[in-house]
């Protein structure tokens, strides 16, 4: 079971770009032709505070996601968006293109680019199985992508976009398919803006009216279209994160439960654990005892 050193919280990797060609400092291309998969510091859990996109032509190693395990299979696309904990069993050969840019490179790109499914990720997806005319059309767009991607000039970031949005959205198309959620509306953009609002705040604001501030509508009417989109209240959406993050510090750090809901903006422990007890039929000695990875 790999963990944390004691009192050792879970690290955050920034962006670290390498010297190439196009000099962004913000994205990154770069072609895995039987190099190593990860470097060592990724053996240890941690989050990144950036996106990252691989398509894996061959691979085989095995890594978590958020306590969840994923066996890297041939012709397949994975993602991670910033914040999620991960970890790698060992560092294997990996033939595929990774794509990582930062949440500033995503600023600088059209607002519709951020609103795309697969970087949203409402759903908390990480793998998407493709057929053989979509790892045809993947491969080509990458070969487009890495073209501009050598090719520093005037033209290199509007290329760049061009492609990218190109990429992004045929891989929300499949993201829509292989996890369902509904087309998006007016209601369905309030309910993505409403769990963007709570990844950013879910540590300090644990009530649905203060996330009605947030987003300038009345309590009521976020709670009525937040149910009406997703089936839970909105409250709901709010205790799922805390207890995802709270799953998350317990599997793969050694923090004291006290210091855990401190973290998570609880100021009694006992109650911090009562409600996790209640959200998920475990108590957190419970569930960190009875965690599982690999031998």
């Amino acid at each position: 079971m790999t963990t944390l050193p004691l009192e050792q919280p879970v690290p955050v990797y920034s962006f670290a770009p390498q010297p190439v060609a196009s000099g962004s400092q913000s994205f990154q291309l770069i072609r895995s032709a039987g190099a190593l998969a990860y470097r060592s510091d990724m053996l240890r859990p941690h989050r990144k505070d950036y996106y990252v996109l691989v398509f894996v032509q061959r691979g085989g190693c095995r890594h978590w996601v958020d306590m969840t395990p994923y066996l890297l299979k041939n012709n397949a696309f994975y993602f991670t968006v910033p914040g999620q904990v991960m970890v790698k069993e060992e560092p294997r050969p990996m033939w595929g293109t990774s794509l990582v840019f930062t949440r500033e490179f995503l600023a600088l790109q059209p607002a519709s680019l951020a609103q795309l499914p697969l970087l949203l990720n409402p759903q908390q997806g990480h793998e998407l199985l493709l057929t053989a005319a979509d790892v045809a059309f993947v491969e080509d767009t990458l070969a487009k992508l890495e073209a501009e991607y050598n090719t520093p000039g005037e033209w290199q970031h509007p290329m760049l976009t061009a492609h990218l949005t190109v990429l992004l959205t045929y891989l929300s198309r499949l993201y829509t398919q292989q996890f369902p959620g509904g087309e998006p509306t007016a209601d369905r953009l309030l309910l993505q803006q409403y769990r963007a609002r709570i990844e950013e705040n879910f540590r300090e604001l644990h009530e649905v009216g203060a996330y009605a501030r947030l987003l300038h509508i009345s309590a009521g009417h976020l709670s009525e279209v937040i149910k009406a989109q997703s089936g839970k209240p909105a409250s709901a959406h709010i205790q799922e994160r805390l207890v995802l993050e709270a799953r998350r510090l317990l599997f793969h750090t050694p923090q004291s439960v006290k210091e855990i809901a401190f973290e998570l903006g609880f100021a009694d422990a006992s109650y911090f654990s009562r409600f996790f007890k209640h959200q998920t039929g475990h108590t957190p000695a419970e569930f960190r005892s009875s965690r599982e990875m690999y031998p």
